[in-house]
């Protein structure tokens, strides 16, 4: 009975709980770039570029030939760099890069105003207040301390 003791510490754990969380978000949140990425910014930068397909774009070093052009009767694979997909990864890599930038910038603003305890706009949460009396309590001491001290 030991190990399942250990087990439903180990599973409800908040670390634990935090993480499946994380993860859950995380997929739904991929999923939003990638149709961001993929509908909304990268149609204005096909147009930028008259149509290109990067893709396509390779730098072949040896030509496919069919079997039936082929001396041999057998088909040859053409052999290439297919530098256009690297090219495309990392510009998809660069957008979704900054478009994540961007919502955690967002977010991070909006998490600044929820613990700023001065803001009366955003329901500060407990511990923050909490925190925020504590450290003026302890500035109010430090300061009767520095009188005492001075008399």
């Amino acid at each position: 009975m030991g190990i399942l003791k250990e087990f439903k510490e180990f599973a409800i754990k908040g670390n634990m709980v935090d993480i499946a969380i994380g993860v859950i978000i995380g997929a739904a949140f991929n999923k939003v770039i990638d149709v961001l990425v993929k509908e909304i910014i990268t149609p204005p930068l096909s147009l930028m570029t008259d149509g290109i397909q990067l893709s396509d774009k390779k730098i072949v070093l040896r030509e496919a030939i069919d079997a039936t052009a082929s001396t041999t009767g057998k088909a040859v694979e053409e052999v290439a760099i297919a530098y256009g997909a690297l090219l495309e990864a990392l510009i998809d890599f660069l957008i979704i890069g900054f478009t994540i930038f961007i919502v955690v910038k967002l977010m991070n603003r909006f998490r600044a105003k929820a613990q700023d305890p001065d803001n009366k706009e955003v329901d500060t949460p407990k511990d923050i207040e909490l925190l925020s009396s504590l450290n003026l309590l302890i500035k109010e001491q430090n300061e009767l301390l520095k009188q005492n001290n001075r008399k």
